[in-house]
């Protein structure tokens, strides 16, 4: 079993609702945690399905709340939005893209099977340095506040199981399949290298 903390990272689209949610969880089980968006920019929720209110992601999280107090404070409350924007500013000053990170991780899980493309792309185009594996796990969870907390439990668990590990690299397919098993959900999984 290793002796330090997994160095883990989660990505959702925007950094906002699923990787943070998880990124809560897993620090506060005591993981090594980071998060991030693979998105072009942030999108949330606007006056209409197809019209999203949109931020660069160098905006911050209060930046965000304020701006959407200021436009709907009833919409963007009843919503829950400016709840997750609260709990990400207490976690975190700003979303961050995973694509401008070089930092480098033990496993990094996603949210979705079209941001688990976008990280498993972006790691393979990177000149490869020091050969040192990343596991990339996809856990789909729907983008709501209910499906994100269980999916985040999950990834959680996971995250146990192969700290528990006598060898991680010998490990990860055994511990997907019994998630698989107990979960009944599937896994994607690909290895890249640093």
């Amino acid at each position: 079993m290793p002796s330090y903390p997994l160095s883990v990272a989660v990505v959702c689209m925007s950094n906002m609702n699923r990787s943070m949610e998880a990124h809560r969880i897993l620090r506060r089980k005591g993981f090594r945690v980071r998060s991030f968006g693979a998105g072009s920019r942030v999108r949330l929720p606007g006056r209409a399905r197809n019209l999203p209110v949109v931020y660069d992601f160098s905006t911050t999280y209060e930046e965000m709340r304020k701006d959407l107090v200021r436009k709907d404070r009833q919409r963007y409350n009843s919503n829950g939005i400016l709840h997750i924007l609260g709990r990400n500013e207490r976690i975190k000053p700003r979303p961050e893209r995973f694509q401008e990170c070089r930092d480098r991780f033990d496993v990094v899980f996603t949210c979705e099977e079209s941001v688990y493309d976008k990280v498993v792309e972006e790691l393979w185009v990177r000149e490869q340095e020091t050969f040192q594996p990343v596991h990339v796990i996809n856990v789909d969870m729907a983008d709501n506040l209910e499906d994100a907390t269980l999916g985040s439990l999950i990834i959680c668990e996971l995250c146990e199981r192969l700290q528990q590990a006598d060898n991680l690299e010998d490990s990860v397919v055994e511990v997907l399949l019994a998630a698989e098993r107990k979960t009944g959900k599937s896994f994607l999984h690909t290895v890249c290298f640093y």
